[in-house]
């Protein structure tokens, strides 16, 4: 079971990586539940295509340097990596975008179920994004 959880996560960010949001849906559960970097949570897969939606709007991002971790059994999983990105169009309450480009260690956590990911939870620094697209 660990083996499929690390496949399952790795494919959720060649998906990503690929601009593939479809892909990503396809590895969700229809009640993921999806934890906002500093921000709220959403429920259900339709929730998280709205978000995606939203972020390839405002972001061009690829993840580097990815590092999976699977709990014993597969059941929760972590990964750490970086995003390397360009800020497109300015989100709502965040500094004016201008094409600038940013680096940022991430990281999240993943709960599986039945090979299908039920919940991502993403942590980066807000505060260094906002240094970076500021300066």
């Amino acid at each position: 079971m660990t083996a499929q959880t690390e496949t399952v996560i790795r494919q959720y960010y060649a998906a990503f990586n690929a601009a593939d949001p479809a892909g990503m849906l396809a590895l969700l559960s229809e009640d993921v539940r999806h934890d906002i970097n500093e921000g709220g949570t959403e429920l259900g897969r339709a929730a998280f295509s709205a978000f995606l939606a939203r972020m390839d709007r405002h972001y061009r991002e690829q993840v580097t340097d990815l590092v999976v971790m699977v709990g014993e059994g597969g059941a929760r999983a972590s990964a750490e990596f970086v995003i390397q990105g360009t800020y497109l169009y300015t989100d709502h309450g965040l500094p004016e975008a201008r094409g600038q480009t940013y680096t940022l260690p991430v990281g999240a956590f993943f709960e599986v179920q039945g090979g299908l990911i039920s919940r991502v939870t993403n942590y980066y620094n807000l505060a260094d994004w906002t240094r970076q697209v500021s300066a």
